[in-house]
């Protein structure tokens, strides 16, 4: 039955409609799933393949790639990858963290200039965008070189020998990841920002709210969608960085990331990497689902 309805003022047929929505939604569906759906379940059953001995791939599927991510091989249980799926959590979080720290202040400092000069401070955030990320960690190496004032400044505090780098250290790696995520939380946190209903600053401070009630009451919640926004773009891509540990850890900070770039190269086992990646997208997803759940009604950008 052809049912008639309006739409957008338009005298349609209900069976006319749904055609025309298919029509539109299908290029978009189309590209999903062949660059997401596809690749994702080409994934999973790889991931329950087995290794050949010459790093072939071979179909015969079970849970044992599971069960080495797992910590169970043969010769018994060990948590070593288990604690760098955890690790690449914290170092993930701490990013996250630190970075939405910083960005207040910064998001704040380039929404006072007056609109003629902010758009070129907030150029100076996004011309890092413009560098390629391996030409950016490696910029580090030099910034941290022996020779340049921070590690003459941190040998001088007895924090590293005399005549050493800052790298490759656990620092160097926070350091990196940092730098390398700032922008992604600072770009839509100043959107935010920058709509500030200053009017509630204001009342909040006439009822002599103290700063961390004012900032709690009056601005966080105000700049909760361009939070979430900046939280969700960093905290995904940090969980699978690789480039960062391994060049400014000197591959001996392991991160996931890694762990799946190395089973994807030079160990050649296809499968576990693909278990590893599959772990690694739950995990993700888990975090996502916990952060939406519990920030549940925000709009975002």
């Amino acid at each position: 039955m052809n049912r008639l309805m309006v739409w957008y003022g338009e005298l349609v047929v209900q069976k006319d409609l749904i055609k025309r929505g298919a029509l539109f939604l299908s290029p978009g569906m189309l590209w999903l799933m062949i660059f997401l759906v596809l690749p994702g379940l080409i994934l999973v059953v790889i991931s329950f393949a087995g290794r050949g001995d010459y790093g072939e791939l071979v179909w015969d599927f079970s849970l044992e790639n599971y069960r080495r991510l797992m910590g169970y091989g043969i010769f018994g249980w060990a948590p070593d990858y288990i604690l760098i799926l955890l690790r690449s959590v914290w170092v993930a979080i701490f990013t996250t963290g630190l970075s939405v720290i910083l960005s207040y202040p910064l998001c704040f400092f380039i929404a006072r200039k007056p609109v003629r000069t902010r758009y070129l401070w907030l150029m100076v955030v996004i011309i890092p965008f413009w560098t390629n990320m391996v030409i950016r960690t490696y910029s580090w190496f030099l910034i941290l070189a022996p020779e340049l004032p921070f590690a003459k400044l941190a040998a001088y505090l007895k924090l590293v020998s005399p005549g050493m780098a800052l790298y490759p250290s656990a620092f160097a790696v926070y350091l990196g990841m940092i730098s390398m995520f700032l922008p992604f939380v600072a770009l839509p946190l100043f959107s935010s920002v920058e709509r500030l209903d200053w009017t509630l600053v204001e009342a909040a401070q006439d009822l002599y709210a103290s700063n961390l009630r004012i900032f709690m009451h009056a601005i966080l919640p105000q700049t909760l969608p361009g939070l979430s926004v900046g939280i969700i773009l960093t905290l995904v891509p940090a969980m699978g960085m690789f480039v960062v540990p391994d060049l400014l850890g000197g591959a001996k900070y392991m991160l996931v990331g890694n762990l799946i770039q190395q089973q994807f190269g030079a160990s050649r086992d296809w499968a576990f990497g693909a278990a590893i990646s599959m772990g690694l997208m739950v995990l993700t997803m888990f975090s996502l689902y916990l952060y939406r759940r519990k920030n549940k009604g925000i709009e975002l950008l």
